[in-house]
């Protein structure tokens, strides 16, 4: 799956993760978005092994990961507990994340549910979830559809994306900062397409976005003034509907107690297309 990295999976709290690990010295966890799957860390997990025992899951629900059944079952806060049970399996009791979309929203319930465990965050292309949906922007609503879209009682978004999950999936790929296909890597597109052509897989990430509106919009609100108080680096794509939407750090610092932020070329997928420039940003937040 991932160069030099050895593939695993556990048990944990009754759902299997399946992750990939290489490398050595202080834990890194990395967590993917939608609609990938760990894959999408192939093109900087190896150099970041060099300096780091780099740990990279499926979320549940994508790729080689459970797909539960319930929609509670995806909520930002279970994820956020395979992400603890897991590191802890490995041994690490706290650990760096760095994280992307749908992973980065797990990573901030992270923070604010076990502040303890991360001791650095770098959290990539979003607002948080209920700055996002407490105030939607007509522009963002309309470029992020998909929200609203796979959030729809099943088997109604299923059904429609189960027709053609390549044609879904590859536009959202080519959404968001305007990527071609060919900017992406073609190992990780095909690790892409495996994972989401599955019937099971298109349900589970329905049920995260399910969840999203839901669970995780009254889960943030009930946590409305909690902030990251670790290190946290705020990467977004100079391109991408965040940066055209928000202004991505100011938003962000009312959130975070110890912040920095940067702009990386491309859109939002900028770790598949410009992996070299996400790479340098981390290794120099986490100080390699």
């Amino acid at each position: 799956m991932i160069n030099g990295f050895a593939d695993h999976s556990v048990t944990l709290n009754g759902t299997r993760i399946a992750y990939s690990a290489g490398g050595s010295g202080p834990p890194l966890l990395l967590l993917h978005g939608f609609p990938q799957t760990r894959a999408m860390w192939s093109g900087i997990a190896p150099d970041l092994a060099q300096t780091h025992h780099v740990i990279c899951p499926d979320l549940r629900g994508y790729g080689a990961s459970d797909k539960p059944q319930g929609v509670s079952d995806y909520s930002f806060r279970h994820m956020a507990a395979d992400q603890r049970a897991l590191m802890a399996h490995l041994g690490h009791d706290s650990f760096a994340v760095a994280a992307h979309d749908r992973g980065a929203r797990v990573a901030h319930r992270l923070c604010l549910d076990t502040p303890e465990a991360v001791t650095r965050i770098a959290l990539m292309d979003i607002v948080p979830t209920h700055h996002l949906l407490a105030d939607l922007h007509r522009d963002v609503a309309a470029a992020y559809y998909h929200w609203f879209f796979l959030a729809q009682p099943a088997p109604f978004p299923e059904t429609m994306i189960g027709h053609d999950p390549d044609a879904y999936f590859h536009a959202c790929l080519l959404g968001w900062g305007g990527s071609n296909l060919s900017d992406f890597d073609p190992a990780q597109l095909t690790a892409y397409r495996t994972a989401w052509r599955e019937p099971d897989t298109i349900r589970g990430i329905c049920n995260d976005y399910r969840a999203g509106l839901t669970h995780d919009f009254d889960d943030d609100a009930a946590d409305l003034g909690a902030q990251i108080t670790c290190p946290a680096l705020i990467l977004y794509g100079a391109n991408g509907v965040m940066a055209r939407a928000y202004d991505v750090p100011q938003v962000w610092s009312q959130y975070c107690t110890d912040m920095q932020a940067n702009p990386i070329p491309g859109g939002h997928f900028f770790i598949d297309t410009t992996p070299r420039d996400t790479l340098h940003a981390l290794k120099r937040f986490l100080g390699v």
